[in-house]
């Protein structure tokens, strides 16, 4: 052993250095556990409340944001505290407290939510990659995405032209001296907005009933038209989007097939249907390429990316379903193992 002091490690300076390294860890892992935790449950919510609310000024929207997830904190802390009683009841105690109880039915919620959503994409998504490289089955499939997105968008298209309709009949019989007219502009402004943006929308079919004339009450009732306009109108343009994206997917999927059916007669160039033709000295060269790719490799690449990810699924399930047998079939376990503590393999595999 060395005699420089300099160089000499004594158990107390291991114990020390363990300490506050372990200290470090628990410190940031407590930061970034509860961080993340008044995210989820405090911070996001009220964001979206206040997004969501209709009111004119940031105040009255923090107030609609905290009584909406007032109700929401209340039945979700019922729930709890029944749980609680229950736990109570049937004489079970915890040997970490209140907040011990608190962090494990939060990890349990987020493991069972993951366990739910894991098992879908297990299935899911190999066999839907699979599926969408058929193109007959991928035609059917757009088609009734198609017609099933029409029926929503043509339903959203009316829910907006009735919110319109009253949102122009309750100013049109406002006065300009009413206390509520400047909310009203506010509305206005919405609407001219939206018809800047969408020239060619037209409200159809926008119809009044009995109660819709009875926005113009108090603040209240204005903050809930604006609400309701700017809900109908997200809704539209969401559908919108969802249909056009669909349309063109259907069209150029066709695109595709008909470049496939007539190979021959091109010399095994891709024409398209949505642009004009390339010109240049790699046009020609650029066609061809694309048609490989769109017509013949692209489904060959997703029928290879499908199987890749069922076996990956079948190698989790089987992980996950010999986790108490001693026998280690998990191939994840065989991999970590078989690099023994080299630790830029392991975080690889």
């Amino acid at each position: 052993m060395s005699n420089n002091p300099s160089t000499s490690v004594t158990p107390s300076h291991v114990t020390i250095s363990s300490y506050h390294e372990n200290g470090g860890i628990s410190f940031f892992w407590s930061w970034s556990y509860w961080s993340t935790f008044l995210l989820t449950w405090v911070v996001v919510p009220l964001i979206q409340g206040f997004e969501d609310a209709g009111d004119f000024t940031v105040s009255e929207r923090l107030k609609t944001s905290l009584h909406v997830n007032l109700i929401f904190y209340v039945i979700v802390g019922s729930i709890g505290l029944f749980g609680i009683i229950l736990i109570i009841m049937m004489h079970r105690h915890w040997s970490r407290g209140l907040l011990g109880l608190a962090m494990a039915c939060s990890n349990t919620f987020g493991l069972v939510t993951g366990a739910f959503l894991l098992g879908f994409g297990l299935s899911e998504i190999p066999k839907g990659i699979w599926k969408n490289s058929d193109w007959t089955i991928r035609q059917k499939v757009l088609s009734h995405k198609i017609a099933k997105m029409a029926v929503k968008l043509d339903d959203a298209h009316q829910e907006l032209s009735n919110a319109i309709v009253v949102a122009q009949a309750t100013s049109n019989q406002m006065s300009k001296r009413d206390p509520l007219r400047p909310y009203m502009n506010v509305i206005d402004d919405m609407l001219t907005q939206m018809f800047r943006e969408d020239p060619f929308f037209k409200p159809q079919g926008g119809q009044l009933g009995e109660s819709d004339m009875d926005y113009d009450t108090d603040e209240k009732s204005m903050a809930t038209l604006r609400r309701h306009l700017r809900g109908a109108t997200e809704e539209y343009y969401r559908y919108k989007s969802e249909y056009i994206t669909y349309v063109l997917e259907a069209l150029e999927l066709e695109d595709v097939i008909k470049n496939y059916d007539r190979r021959n007669s091109s010399g095994w160039k891709y024409i398209s249907s949505f642009r004009p033709a390339r010109t240049g000295n790699f046009g020609s060269l650029c066609d061809t390429l694309e048609f490989f790719w769109r017509c013949i490799l692209r489904k060959q690449v997703q029928k290879g990316f499908a199987v890749i990810l069922g076996v990956m699924s079948v190698t989790i399930l089987l992980a996950e379903a010999t986790l108490l047998p001693s026998v280690d079939l998990s191939l994840f376990s065989v991999l970590i193992n078989s690099v023994g503590k080299q630790e830029v393999l392991v975080q690889v595999d």
